[in-house]
């Protein structure tokens, strides 16, 4: 039977779609057109808003992997309906989750995403169709650091800038980091619930220049910038709409003492997975 891989084009998805396929798995990337997909992928064509289809879909799938597109809090009601609905009309064996970063597993802190979230009443709400569900926690993503006025500075002047204090502590992680524990949970149902990813212990800005540096082979230093300034940098690449949720976000972050998963319900702990090094990982995406 089929694992079914939604946004199996984009930066979470692609990832689960290669490493199933390396694993021997039969793998299927649910997306709305196949256009930028490997020769020889199977693949369904699906809108995350039409439960009859996702019912199609996921009828006789061994799996699920889903998240929630950043395309608008808007059209994020309908997704989390036909999501909910598809899998409880056609009960795949299991479906995984991925919270693209925002936090579901620390109740009471300032960052916990709120019950009423599209996020959150799509774990719950999947969770109470009584299939197998687990839900993967990753922070920050170590594929920020590649944009060109990140990594650009790195590489040409030996200075990482990033809008976060110089010893804030976040548990980075990589897109193949989440890959690797998705994909465990996909097919190995023993463990439900919550699995946070990332590092322990966390990582700090020199830290991550430190990785640079080894890549490299020259010294990295670590600038800590404000959000507004990173505002700057980023609104020619992405626009003033899009930039601005980015830098609501690091606000937020800044006003916390860090971003960390807790080691209870880490993938270290549950699964015996350890995220790639900042160096190894720059080395496997060939940066």
């Amino acid at each position: 039977m089929a694992y079914i891989v939604h946004g199996a084009t984009g930066a979470q998805g692609f990832p689960v779609l290669t490493a199933l396929i390396a694993a021997g798995k039969q793998a299927v990337a649910a997306v709305r057109t196949p256009a930028g997909l490997p020769e020889g992928v199977d693949a369904v064509s699906v809108d995350l808003s039409d439960a009859d289809a996702l019912t199609v879909a996921y009828t006789g799938a061994e799996g699920v992997f889903v998240h929630l597109p950043m395309d608008g809090s808007d059209r994020a009601p309908a997704y989390v309906e036909a999501i909910t609905t598809a899998v409880a009309a056609a009960r795949p064996g299991r479906v995984v989750i991925s919270t693209s970063g925002q936090v579901v597993d620390q109740p009471g802190t300032p960052l916990q995403a709120p019950e009423d979230s599209p996020l959150a009443t799509l774990i719950r709400n999947v969770a109470n169709t009584g299939v197998s569900t687990a839900v993967v926690a990753p922070r920050l993503y170590l594929e920020n650091l590649l944009l060109p006025v990140v990594a650009g500075p790195a590489a040409e002047e030996g200075v990482l800038r990033y809008p976060l204090p110089e010893t804030y502590p976040v548990s980075w992680s990589s897109h193949l980091d989440v890959a690797d524990v998705v994909v465990r949970l996909l097919t190995d149902t023993s463990e439900t619930g919550t699995v946070a990813i990332g590092h322990l212990p966390a990582l700090t800005g020199p830290d991550l220049a430190r990785g640079f540096s080894e890549r490299l082979g020259r010294e990295v230093r670590y600038e800590a910038i404000t959000p507004d300034e990173f505002r700057k940098l980023i609104t020619p690449l992405f626009g003033a709409e899009a930039a601005a949720p980015v830098i609501g976000l690091y606000q937020a972050l800044n006003a916390q003492d860090g971003n960390t998963i807790d080691e209870a319900n880490s993938a270290q702990s549950l699964l015996r997975l350890r995220p790639r090094t900042v160096t190894a990982w720059l080395d496997a995406v060939g940066a």
